[in-house]
């Protein structure tokens, strides 16, 4: 058995995740820490649909991190909840554990964070010479590490955007998706209207890609549009009436020589035939990522995530959002950087998936 891990949080990612390294030849879950009241003392097995495993979840973080492990996985709240999560995650550090989480994507890129949430977590890590990586997919590695990786087989570009297609009236976190704007009406203000906040969110990975490929953003654009629904309609989830928005576009450009040329959007519907005439994906109805690049050569990349068995992309998305921090923990505890990014780590291929 390689890596010793902790799961703090069992929500969709955490759950997905942790079922899936019950059996994973490099990683043995020896803690787990939940929230939930009602999952406090129970054997994982209980909330898994599994026969007992033996291992028992607690909501005492204190004695769970004081047991051996080389990693935390956390997979706490979003970032909406920016507190609790520092809380969490420079008490996991204190505790002498490499850190991988996917709930802070202000960490997405170390160098726009906020310099006290920097000092704090750099502190944290230096206790013990212990590192941190925020992952994910959005922040993360759907408008990271995919255009970068495409941008490596490109002669000339004239502009690269990411597309995040989300069918958002099966996305288990509801309440951010209202947070966000869906379901506002048209006299409702939206938080992402006010100025820096998507700057603040998708700046992270904006300026990267501009990195990666030496240019300077100049400044960034933000576009926020929304399609409201004629009638009211009854989604997976919920319902929304007649007049409230059933989709929203979300788009932050960086401006480079006087035009957008890195481009972060996001499309999310609430219903699969909300926004009729809005992009929608090619290999699936409502959910993908996309890439776009124009230049030479031209790019054109779409993936789906799907879980194995429903075929849900938001189950899928979500164990993918967790195994690509888990897959990077090897990478992750080789080096001596304190606060890590994609742009420090080298290809993480998954070792152990085949099994």
């Amino acid at each position: 058995m390689g890596f010793k891990v902790i799961i703090w949080g069992t929500g969709l990612v955490g759950k997905s995740v942790l079922l899936e390294l019950l059996t994973h030849p490099e990683y043995e879950v020896v803690g787990v820490i939940v929230n939930a009241p009602e999952k406090d003392g129970k054997d994982i097995g209980d909330f898994l649909n599994l026969p007992k495993t033996g291992i028992i979840a607690s909501r005492d973080s204190e004695k769970v991190l004081s047991q051996h492990a080389d990693v935390v996985a956390y997979f706490g709240p979003s970032a909406l909840y920016a507190e609790i999560n520092m809380k969490n995650i420079t008490a996991a550090l204190a505790a002498g554990k490499h850190v991988v989480d996917t709930s802070m994507g202000v960490f997405e890129n170390p160098r726009l964070a906020p310099q006290g949430l920097i000092d704090q977590l750099e502190s944290a890590c230096a206790v013990h010479d212990k590192n941190f990586f925020s992952a994910g997919i959005d922040p993360g590695f759907g408008n990271d590490l995919f255009p970068m990786t495409l941008l490596g087989v490109c002669a000339q570009v004239n502009s690269i955007r990411t597309i995040e297609f989300i069918d958002a009236g099966t996305y288990p976190d509801q309440e951010s998706l209202i947070q966000m704007g869906l379901k506002s009406t048209r006299d409702q203000q939206s938080i992402l209207t006010m100025e820096g906040i998507m700057t603040s969110i998708w700046g992270g990975p904006l300026h990267m890609i501009a990195d990666a490929v030496g240019v300077e953003v100049e400044h960034t654009v933000e576009h926020y549009d929304r399609w409201f629904s004629p009638e009211s309609v009854r989604y997976s989830l919920g319902e929304v009436a007649a007049g409230e928005c059933a989709a929203h576009q979300i788009q932050l450009q960086g401006i480079v020589d006087g035009e957008p040329k890195i481009i972060i959007d996001h499309i999310h519907r609430l219903y699969p035939d909300a926004a009729p005439d809005w992009q929608r994906p090619t290999m699936d109805h409502v959910h993908a990522n996309r890439i776009e690049i124009d230049g030479r050569p031209m790019v054109r990349q779409e993936t789906v995530f799907e879980d194995a068995i429903t075929k849900d992309g938001n189950a899928g998305t979500c164990l993918a959002t967790g195994m690509r921090a888990i897959n990077a923990i090897p990478a992750i505890a080789a080096t001596k950087k304190g606060i890590v990014s994609t742009k420090d780590l080298p290809l993480i291929s998954g070792r152990g998936a085949i099994h």
